[in-house]
């Protein structure tokens, strides 16, 4: 069962899926998340989003990239693999890491995370290690477009204008239409427009 529903579900396409009542999906996610195939998240409405995996997770180490971006965002994305790690990512790093990902709807859950940034130091120090300072810039704007987030210290921006961009690119190929005050600023193009965004703006109103 976990292996046909395997990714992002909810009660109603488990239900519909599986040709059973409400009540028997319930029923079907609980054990499944007994025996270890289930995460469970709040996704809009507080409705439950059960990311369901094929084989039972392991409990070792601390949650990964995609666990966290889940944890903190309204877009909720099914992982690609199950990913643990053996330190407590904070969000500073997850960032980051999404962003290497150079996956579309991994970076746009990622968004989110700008709203949880408590250390733009250390912000900074990572996108440094990996050439992505302009790439943090250009989606911290972004982010603001569509969701309340902290103010970034203007002595950090400064700084991660001044680097020189290895790729102009987010995601290769992809540039804004909606967006291009944002690119022209950064030298970065923004693989994201106005349509993009909504699912954010429907959980800020």
């Amino acid at each position: 069962m976990a292996k046909r529903l395997s990714g992002l579900q909810t009660v109603s396409s488990i239900s519909r899926m599986l040709g059973v009542s409400r009540a028997t999906a319930i029923n079907y996610a609980y054990e499944m998340r007994k025996r270890g195939y289930v995460a469970e998240t709040r996704g809009k409405g507080k409705i439950r989003v059960y990311e369901i995996s094929p084989v039972p997770r392991t409990s070792y180490g601390y949650p990964g990239l995609y666990e966290i971006i889940n944890a903190n965002s309204p877009v909720k994305i099914a992982k690609p693999y199950e990913h643990r790690i053996y330190h407590k990512m904070p969000i500073e790093e997850a960032i980051v890491r999404a962003i290497k990902t150079r996956d579309f709807r991994a970076i746009l859950a990622s968004l989110a995370l700008f709203r949880k940034v408590q250390d733009w130091k250390l912000l900074y120090g990572n996108a440094q290690k990996e050439g992505l300072q302009r790439h943090v810039g250009a989606l911290y704007d972004t982010a603001r477009k569509c969701t309340r987030v902290k103010r970034m210290d203007n002595r950090i921006r400064n700084k991660l204008k001044q680097a020189k961009p290895r790729e102009k690119f987010i995601i290769a190929g992809m540039r804004s239409v909606d967006f291009k005050d944002i690119e022209k600023e950064w030298g970065i193009c923004v693989p994201f427009n106005q349509s993009d965004l909504g699912r954010y703006r429907e959980v800020k109103k």
